[in-house]
């Protein structure tokens, strides 16, 4: 018997569905009558391969296998893709073209410097990063190697709602916190990312999505583990990868698929998050939306109150009636309930309702 579940609200790493996490705790002792856990056998075994190779092809099966794309398991997040694309990319005369948007794009920018020339094609700052800028006519040098933007800023709680027309020039995309949470055609990027903890598994895997022509020819002055090329001649089986992270991720791409698709998965989020954006913007004002309504994430709804102290009494209280992970994060404050695909509706109805009855006991 289980003990009442928390409403999950965690930035990452972050809910997982509970069918999944029932799933893995029953074959958690003995994986397919191997008499051993997935974590104890050797990644080299054909019971390991087939799951490594399945996660792969259920990634790009849910995407409409697209044709000559490819998927990698890597370990090091997000932050280490920040340094291994341009380190990939960025050759003899190349640009590193980016979108700064939030508080993750400004770290993969960073990284990217250390390595090569760099552009900014595009940049909110102005607005403290609370809306997007206008890509309709984007002008990038032409000696881009890519653009790079991050879909959904967790921090400030915005999200692109389509991407643009770059021509010949890669589009590479930052996913990690809203990969898989509405359709994606896949064929407008020559590359996504994703760290795993938000949307797609337990931390420990990083998924890419590129083209494979983008993946074969990879410098060879740079590190062995730095080359995506190591990863797809090897089926990112060079080294041992993060076996129950893969096994996990497996896991919740099949959940997704039960769930209809990213069209399903689209539905429940837009009903998750509009159920919380009505609950600011039928308060008064008591709450206010952090990001332009046009730019609203489905993922991470930012919201504050009058004054810091409320905020605090609002996490306080929240998190004594089961809430977790309603806090802002510490580098802008207020509050945030990120509601990932496997956070489910009842968690955000009780949130709602909680809002509810904070605003009339504080109002």
């Amino acid at each position: 018997m289980l003990s009442k579940r928390a409403y999950n609200f965690n930035a990452g790493p972050a809910a997982l569905p509970l069918k999944v996490l029932e799933r893995a705790q029953a074959e958690f002792v003995d994986f397919r009558n191997t008499g051993m856990s997935i974590m104890e056998m050797s990644h080299r075994g054909a019971v390991y391969e087939s799951v490594h190779n399945e996660a792969q092809e259920r990634i790009l099966r849910l995407l409409g296998n697209p044709e000559g794309y490819k998927v990698l398991f890597l370990q090091g997040g997000a932050s280490t893709q920040f340094a291994m694309i341009p380190m990939n990319f960025l050759g003899e005369g190349k640009t590193g073209s980016y979108v700064m948007t939030g508080s993750w794009a400004d770290k993969a920018l960073k990284e990217a410097k250390l390595v090569g020339e760099t552009h900014v094609a595009a940049s909110s700052k102005e607005s403290s990063y609370m809306s997007l800028p206008n890509l309709s006519n984007l002008e990038l040098p032409e000696s881009s190697a890519y653009l790079h933007v991050t879909s959904n800023e967790t921090i400030e709680g915005v999200q692109f709602q389509s991407y643009p027309s770059t021509g010949n020039v890669p589009l590479i995309a930052d996913m990690s916190s809203d990969i898989f949470c509405r359709p994606l055609d896949i064929t407008q990027f020559g590359m996504v990312y994703a760290g795993a903890q938000k949307n797609l598994g337990p931390s420990g895997v990083t998924v890419v999505i590129a083209r494979e022509e983008l993946l074969a020819d990879s410098p060879g002055h740079i590190p062995t583990m730095l080359r995506y090329s190591t990863f797809l001649s090897n089926n990112s089986l060079y080294n041992t990868p993060p076996s129950f992270s893969v096994y996990m991720v497996n896991e919740v791409v099949k959940w997704i698929e039960e769930e209809g698709g990213l069209s399903g998965i689209e539905a429940k989020n837009r009903d998750k998050a509009g159920l919380l954006y009505q609950t600011i913007d039928n308060s008064g004002g008591f709450y206010k939306g952090c990001a332009d309504t046009e730019s609203r994430s489905l993922m991470n709804v930012t919201f504050r109150l009058a004054t810091e102290e409320l905020e605090k009494l609002f996490a306080k209280e929240s998190e004594q009636a089961g809430f977790i992970g309603l806090k802002g994060h510490r580098s802008v404050g207020g509050l945030r309930a990120s509601i990932y695909n496997a956070v489910p509706y009842e968690s955000c109805s009780a949130l709602a309702d909680f809002m509810g009855d904070f605003q009339k006991r504080h109002g």
